[in-house]
């Protein structure tokens, strides 16, 4: 929970609507003892106070009018509350405010500390409902309007109407005001909220839009240096001058703020934003929010840029994310006494989870030619070859998963994309797949697998697959085990990860080629190129497998045993299958690879298994 370095005021302005809940709660409490209250207010009474003022440090509530009907407190008792200052803790007063109702027709809240404008956000018809020992069953706004008058965040803004049940002003007082150990069991703020129709627009024109926020169980932990400390440490400061101590500080209570904070859910529809100047214009949309403890999800998701690129995305999650590592690592910099080295810093890396992706659409504009922009350029002739339609790329599937985090670093990872589509012309410059076009592919449809994992007490990394398809193309896929992988291979210091790859070695290597459909139309492309028919062509690369691969690679029986299979693949398109693994069952290292004098040196010390169809 720390301010935006960038926008400190909007970000202040567009949260006031979830912090009234704070500082209408820490705006009313106080009185005398619990036995002359009762007997000073006997029956039951409507009292209404004028032009109400509270101050709460660098913030102030103006009320022209509070009226609390069906309370117990007479006026004097009521009024002495809201004066606050020295004495009876908050908690203790607010835990015997009792009322049928709290009406403010009109709630301003300013921000006093700005240096260079006045954010004012103004609330209208504000009603707690059931207010009892403190708690409040229901409390509801009308709405609200914001004002920022200067600065260069100047702007405006609206809410719609706002509610939230089951408020625990007495909570908000001991997070906001009182300090704890950071240990002790969460306590429940609100059972739910809900904010309608959120607008703001800033001075320059971008324009930001919510239809509706809704939230439950939200609940907190009291800290140390107390919520408000913490808050207040984090404004106003300019990170790349901060002394050591006061960043370890800081790092300490950046931890305490992580963990004192619980959201059961938070769901956010109809969001926007639309930049509106021109050269910067562009659009933003996202149907759909949602975070719970499980992760964060977000739904048909639009974007449009001014150059005529376009995305859309039908829906993003991120599931099993964790800041548990985060935790852990601002803690262990909080005990620094010298600066943090670049190790330290990569432990702050969080559990990662899984990111998936699903129905991604997107139209780049044309790249420029013979000079021109195709998009920007007015006055293009629209015969020129410039005006070329934007590149379309589409993916059905994505997830990108990572293991929980080792010394800042993933011990493993799996990235899986399905149903891959672009323009062959996008590939030309990429060495294996440039030549697609020329075999007659126009739009490609691929898959890609990269599947890692990395065993420590085994130091070895797995290759659990890695492999490319294309539809009416075929397959590769490369299976392996790498050995001599320990802990300082990860070393954030180049030259000791380096040396440690030295020690690195091939234990097994699988490889498998599926031909559907590439392998037919190579054939067909370079039978025309060299005016051969395709069965003649076929001979020849079968002559050249069967006996030029053995050649080079020193005509070992492994080596003949390729030789042997490629020429059987050639004959009959279909399965290629290599299998490598050293008869010394611990591998070869990169050291022993580099040495090798001839390809045959190495053969001899591999069993080679390889065959085709």
């Amino acid at each position: 929970m720390t301010c935006s370095k960038g926008r400190p005021l909007r970000a202040w302005a567009t949260g006031v609507s979830a912090c009234v809940l704070v500082l209408l709660g820490a705006g009313i409490g106080a009185g005398s003892g619990a036995a002359q209250a009762q007997e000073a207010a006997s029956a039951v009474q409507d009292v209404t106070l004028q032009d109400v003022t509270l101050a709460f440090g660098e913030t102030v509530l103006k009320a022209p009018r509070i009226t609390a009907s069906g309370t117990r407190l007479s006026k004097d008792e009521l009024s002495a509350l809201l004066k606050g200052g020295a004495g009876e803790s908050w908690p203790a007063r607010l835990v015997r405010l009792d009322a049928a109702s709290l009406a403010i027709p009109e709630l301003r809240v300013e921000r006093t500390a700005a240096a260079d404008a006045t954010p004012v956000v103004t609330y209208r018809d504000v009603v707690a409902r059931d207010v009892r020992a403190g708690r409040i069953a229901e409390l509801t706004a009308a709405g609200a309007s914001i004002l920022v008058a200067g600065g260069p965040q100047k702007g405006t803004g609206t809410y719609g109407r706002m509610r939230a049940t089951d408020l625990d002003l007495t909570v908000l007082a001991r997070l906001y005001g009182e300090p704890g150990d950071g240990k002790s069991a969460l306590q429940r703020i609100y059972a739910t909220f809900a904010v309608d129709d959120v607008a703001y627009v800033d001075a320059r024109g971008t324009a930001v839009k919510i239809a509706r926020i809704e939230g439950r169980d939200l609940s907190g932990r009291q800290i140390p240096a107390t919520w408000t400390g913490a808050l207040q440490a984090f404004t106003g400061l300019d990170y790349e001058r901060i002394a050591p101590a006061e960043r370890a500080r800081l790092m300490g209570l950046g931890a305490d703020l992580a963990e004192a904070v619980s959201v059961g859910a938070l769901e956010a529809t109809g969001l926007s934003v639309q930049e509106a100047k021109p050269r910067d214009a562009f659009s933003l949309g996202v149907a759909r929010l949602e975070m719970t403890s499980a992760g964060l999800h977000l739904e048909d998701i639009t974007f449009a840029g001014i150059d005529g690129a376009k995305a859309r995305l039908a829906r993003l999650s991120l599931d099993g994310f964790s800041l548990a590592p985060t935790v852990a690592a601002l803690r262990k910099l909080a005990a620094l006494t010298t600066p943090p080295a670049e190790a330290d810093l990569r432990l702050l890396t969080p559990a990662l989870g899984t990111l998936a992706l699903k129905d991604l659409s997107l139209d780049l504009p044309a790249e420029p030619q013979n000079g021109r922009d195709p998009v920007r350029d007015p006055a293009r002739d629209p015969g020129d070859k410039a005006a070329a339609a934007p590149m379309h790329v589409g993916l059905r599937d994505g997830s990108l998963n990572f293991a929980a985090p080792r010394d800042g670093v993933p011990t493993a990872g799996r990235l899986s994309l399905s149903g891959l589509t672009l323009p062959a012309s996008a590939v030309a410059g990429v060495p294996g797949l440039g030549s697609l076009g020329l075999y007659g592919y126009r739009d490609l449809d691929l898959a890609l697998v990269a599947d890692t994992a990395w065993d420590e007490s085994a130091r070895e990394l797995k290759l659990g697959e890695v492999s490319v398809s294309g539809k009416d193309m075929g397959s590769v896929r490369i299976n392996g085990m790498i050995g001599g992988i320990g802990p300082e291979v990860f070393n954030p210091d180049v030259a000791v990860s380096s040396f440690a790859m030295l020690s690195a070695t091939a234990k097994a290597l699988d490889l498998t080629i599926e031909n559907t459909g590439l392998f037919d139309r190579f054939i067909a492309a370079q039978s025309r190129v060299l005016s051969l028919k395709p069965e003649e062509l076929k001979q020849e690369y079968v002559t050249a497998s069967t006996f030029g691969v053995p050649a080079i690679l020193g005509n070992s029986a492994g080596a003949k045993a390729i030789g042997t299979a490629m020429g059987q693949f050639v004959t009959k398109p279909g399965t290629l299958s290599l299998s490598l693994r050293p008869k010394n069952g611990t591998g070869i290292g990169i050291l022993e690879f580099s040495a090798a004098p001839t390809p045959a040196a190495l053969f001899d010390r591999l069993e080679v298994n390889a065959k085709a169809n």
